[in-house]
């Protein structure tokens, strides 16, 4: 893989952050796409333009506004509370088909720029019941991609099996733990960085990184 080229999803936010530094030091040549969807908060992509800026990326900004219109909800919609499921229903920050649809791109994007490998940060064990997070479906679509273009494609998830504390350790590893901290956006209500505190996704980050520390200091 040292000699071959890759495309990472990317959305500025932590967990695609730590993944394209992975993928900086797993290809020799790393190209990064984001998707304008119309998301609540532009500065998502604003920030995915600083990082890929700052870290000498070449990035792909797609338009992809018909997702916004068919698919209402948290990340779409101003109007509609964050808010985790409830009674086994989905959370309302789930966008329908977006990975499917993001992969997809990546894919034809990837088959212009001559890349064999799709990089994404998808993860089944903090996937808040997303359905377009699972291992299982990344298998699948795959070998749909692979069919479709006739292309030897792979894709990679770098964070499938961890969890946010682990997948602090791995930034950390990478030596990006204060880069991905202090540069990335995950906040749902729009805050660089740490975020604001209260929203699920500056949770989840937040007691990720409390547990990755707290073991940091006992080993």
């Amino acid at each position: 893989m040292k000699q071959e080229k890759a495309v990472v999803v990317f959305s500025g936010g932590q967990d695609s952050t730590t993944c394209l530094f992975w993928a900086m030091k797993q290809f020799k040549e790393v190209e990064a796409v984001t998707f304008d969807y119309n998301q609540r908060h532009r500065l998502e992509i604003d920030c995915a333009k600083q990082i890929t800026d700052e870290l000498g990326i070449k990035h792909h900004i797609l338009d992809m506004s018909l997702l916004n219109q068919l698919a209402p909800n948290a990340l779409t919609r101003d109007d509609i509370a964050v808010s985790d499921g409830e009674e086994g229903e989905l959370p309302s920050t789930f966008v329908p088909g977006r990975n499917l649809l993001f992969l997809s791109f990546a894919g034809v994007l990837a088959s212009q720029v001559g890349a064999k490998h799709i990089i994404t940060g998808v993860c089944e064990t903090d996937f808040s019941g997303y359905p377009d997070c699972r291992d299982i479906f990344i298998k699948s679509l795959n070998v749909t991609l692979n069919l479709s273009m006739d292309q030897p494609f792979v894709i990679h998830t770098p964070l499938m099996w961890m969890n946010k504390a682990e997948a602090w350790g791995m930034a950390d590893e990478l030596g990006a733990l204060d880069f991905v901290r202090n540069k990335t956006l995950t906040c749902y209500n729009g805050i660089m960085a740490d975020g604001c505190g209260d929203c699920p996704a500056c949770k989840l980050r937040r007691k990720g990184l409390d547990d990755y520390l707290s073991q940091k200091v006992k080993n």
